[in-house]
Order: structure tokens, then C-alpha cells, then sequence
């Protein structure tokens, strides 16, 4: 089974990219989309069943902002929308589908770089998410925690982490928080099978022709629980993807 996670930063500026054909390519079994910054409404989602995809959606109160949505062609046997905490279920950040013996989780974690406010909310959603998790991992213990962090884990993980300690997204805390996430039980797949690789990121600003330099961030995960380990047989970062200002990351699970 082919595992998709892509933050593609508004779906319908992504199909006008070329998205719906680049799916058909890559034709994964399961896409975690987030960012995807609009209702299902506002989106022809005939064109992803006609595919052969079962949609579900999870949109932010706020139009055209934040959310997640997930393309199965693996019938779920269960689709729970959120946290069951309204402050981020608002802003439609998590959506978990159980597919037989394991469960795909999409989430898109806030980001804090727009000020205190914001990264103060960051932090009660890691603390908040921590404890969600360690939660369902005792109901399920098969997780695939997958989606766009918003955090550079290691050095490793971004072009230049000298100049970027100071910044949102590469804080200590965060990336204590990602150490304290790894050893509950929780693996970086990538990561795993790529224990060395540098330059590898899945997020470029748009400015400074960052990503024609390379000039990145490796932000975005599929985390799974470890009973999944050996049945994790890939994990790739998809760089040649461009209709968003991340990439898709993909895994092979048995």
C-alpha cells in the first residue's frame, strides 16, 4: 500500500498546477492532504472519485484557511473528524481513518510564525496532541502519523540551522517536543531508513529562489508507531512535485 502525506497550500491552486494529474501518476493508495485551505464544496471532488478515491474532509470555520483532507481507496472501516477539542478542530487540523489493522492520521500542526499568539497556540497543540496520542495508541496501536509538522526535528533537517535557532519552526522546544513525540514510541520513517542523508527537505520559502538553491526544511513526517517498523518497506521524499511551496512525501507499508 502507497502512503501519500502532502501539505499542497491550497488544493485548488494546486489542481491549476498540474495536481490532479501528477495523483493519477503517482496513483497512491492513500493521500493525506493538508493546508488544503477550502470546504469540499468549493472543490469538483468527482474528478478524485471518478479515480476510484472515498473523499473526506475535515475544513477550517475560517474560508480558505487551514484543513485537511484524506483520498482513500481503501474503504475505511471508521472516519473520526478532529480531536474532540474545538479549538483546533475549528481550524481542521486532524483527521484519522482506520484501514483494517492500522490507522492513518493526517494532521497539519499550526505554525508560529506570525507572532507570539500564534506559537503560544502551537505549543498548547503539542502539548494537547502528545496526550491525544498516547491516548489512541493505547485503542490503536498501529498508528501512521502523518502530515506537515511544522518543525525541523535535527540539524540534518534544514539548509542552515545556525541562522535559524531563533526561528519558529526549528525552536528548542519544538524539537524537544519532537524528541520526547520519537521516544514514546513514535519513528521517523525517513529518517529510518535515511539515517545520514543531508539536503533532504520537503519545504522551501518562496522567496530567494530557496528551492532552485535547495534552501530548506524537512517539515513534514510519516511518523508510525513501532509494531509498524518492519512493515514500513520505503519512505522517499517526492521533490520533483511542484504545486506547493512543500513536496509530497511517500511510504510503502505491507
Amino acid at each position: 500500500m502507497k502512503i501519500v502525506s502532502y501539505n499542497v497550500n491550497g488544493i485548488r491552486a494546486a489542481i491549476k498546477r498540474g495536481f490532479i494529474d501528477w495523483l493519477a501518476q503517482i496513483n497512491p493508495d492513500v493521500i493525506g492532504l493538508q493546508e488544503v485551505k477550502s470546504t469540499e464544496d468549493q472543490v469538483d471532488t468527482e474528478i478524485f472519485k471518478d479515480m476510484g478515491y472515498n473523499v473526506y474532509w475535515h475544513a477550517a470555520v475560517k474560508k480558505g484557511y487551514s484543513g485537511v483532507a484524506t483520498l482513500t481507496k481503501v474503504k475505511p472501516n471508521q472516519v473520526v473528524y478532529g480531536m474532540d477539542m474545538q479549538k483546533y478542530d475549528d481550524e481542521g487540523r486532524v483527521l484519522r481513518l482506520d484501514l483494517g489493522d492500522f490507522s492513518f492520521v493526517n494532521t497539519y500542526f499550526p505554525s508560529g510564525t506570525t507572532g507570539e499568539a500564534r506559537q503560544s497556540f502551537k505549543y498548547e497543540f503539542l502539548d494537547d496532541l502528545f496526550g491525544f496520542s498516547q491516548d489512541l495508541r493505547e485503542e490503536r496501536p498501529n498508528l501512521i502519523w502523518s502530515g506537515d509538522y511544522n518543525i525541523c526535528h535535527k540539524a540534518i533537517d534544514i539548509h542552515d540551522p545556525i541562522s535559524n535557532k531563533k526561528s519558529s519552526g526549528f525552536l528548542p522546544e519544538e524539537r524537544a517536543w519532537m524528541d520526547k513525540f520519537t521516544e514514546s514510541g513514535f519513528e521517523d520513517s525517513f529518517r529510518k531508513m535515511h539515517p545520514e542523508e543531508p539536503s533532504n527537505y520537503t519545504w522551501w520559502s518562496y522567496r530567494a529562489n530557496s528551492r532552485a538553491k535547495n534552501k530548506g526544511w524537512r517539515i513534514d513526517y510519516h511518523m508510525n508507531t513501532t509494531p509498524l517498523s518492519d512493515r514500513i518497506k520505503t519512505s522517499t521524499i517526492l521533490h520533483e512535485a511542484e504545486h506547493s511551496d512543500h513536496c509530497p512525501i511517500l511510504i510503502e507499508i505491507d
